[in-house]
């Protein structure tokens, strides 16, 4: 395979970006080796296959992005793979597939390491994220209802890092509000992107970025819901300091909403979801969260060549 072809797979996939999917599961990792007071090593064997089915579905979903938005893309991105033909638009539809399916006995398989008996769980939160992100594919993205879509995708992906960890541990309403954090923040996202490749109104955008300021708030009450041994008290100050990383090129895009300014928030944002993680992390098991970081270098290095959004 040629240096141009592994390039155009690389575009069509995403590649940048899976590792934000990678960095969910890795959060659900920290919050199990938080609230456990101890787990067999196939527990922790079974979150690195989490960890590639939650990648396989990520990339899944950014194939189908492109396959429903290949009229769209002839007119308006015909740089992209499938419109300029450099990725079949077969080969797009059969690696989809795969990869899909690949997701799924993925999540299957992790319940089935975890734990004596089998876990379904993680097969189930697999299945709707399928459903959810061939939903968003499909059309929702295409209402105003498609940042809801989209957040329910990473919303599911979220649970499905938790999805190991037992209930007596961590109950469902813990779960929900981590989930829903991360979910609002997407919605804050994909709001700020929607009109990424214009001129963006700067009503739109500042309430995008109202959105992205309540994810923050509702962190924040979660933080209230933890049990005092568990995290660091440099909790606050550290999502204070993502506030800042997200929000200085947030608002310099909301002052002047050109399309490459809104598109470097966006892709602030975007991978600022690692960070995100990695701070959510830090309210359960402490400072060690902050090794998810770990994860930004792969992807920013990968991102010099290939576009994220």
């Amino acid at each position: 395979m040629t240096r141009d072809r592994i390039l155009a797979f690389a575009q069509l996939l995403r590649l940048p970006n899976v590792f934000t999917a990678f960095a969910d599961i890795a959060l659900g990792a920290c919050v199990g080796a938080a609230v456990l007071s101890s787990a067999p090593f196939a527990f922790w064997g079974a979150y690195l296959v989490l960890a590639l089915a939650s990648g396989c579905l990520y990339l899944a979903g950014m194939v189908w992005n492109d396959y429903f938005d290949l009229a769209e893309d002839k007119k308006a991105r015909a740089f992209r793979p499938l419109p300029s033909g450099r990725v079949r638009v077969g080969t797009a539809v059969a690696l989809g597939v795969v990869l899909m399916a690949t997701g799924v006995v993925f999540a299957a398989l992790a319940g089935a390491l975890a734990t004596p008996e089998w876990n379904h769980e993680p097969l189930v939160y697999a299945i709707g994220l399928v459903a959810a992100v061939l939903i968003y594919d499909g059309g929702a993205k295409y209402t105003p209802f498609g940042p809801v879509a989209m957040a329910a995708c990473r919303f599911l992906n979220v649970l499905l890092g938790l999805s190991l960890i037992p209930e007596d541990a961590l109950d469902i309403e813990k779960r929900v509000h981590l989930a829903g954090v991360v979910g609002v923040y997407i919605v804050g996202v994909t709001w700020f992107a929607r009109t990424e490749e214009g001129t963006s109104r700067k009503r739109d955008l500042s309430l995008a970025a109202g959105v992205l300021f309540v994810a923050l708030v509702l962190a924040l009450l979660l933080r209230a819901k933890i049990p005092a041994p568990l995290g660091t008290v440099a909790f606050p100050y550290l999502l204070v300091a993502f506030g800042f990383l997200i929000g200085l090129p947030v608002a310099h895009a909301i002052d002047a909403p050109g399309a490459r300014n809104v598109q470097r928030a966006v892709k602030r944002c975007v991978l600022g979801l690692v960070v995100l993680d990695a701070v959510l992390a830090t309210m359960f098991i402490g400072l060690p969260g902050l090794l998810l970081l770990l994860l930004l270098p792969t992807a920013l290095w990968l991102g010099k060549w290939v576009y994220s959004t």
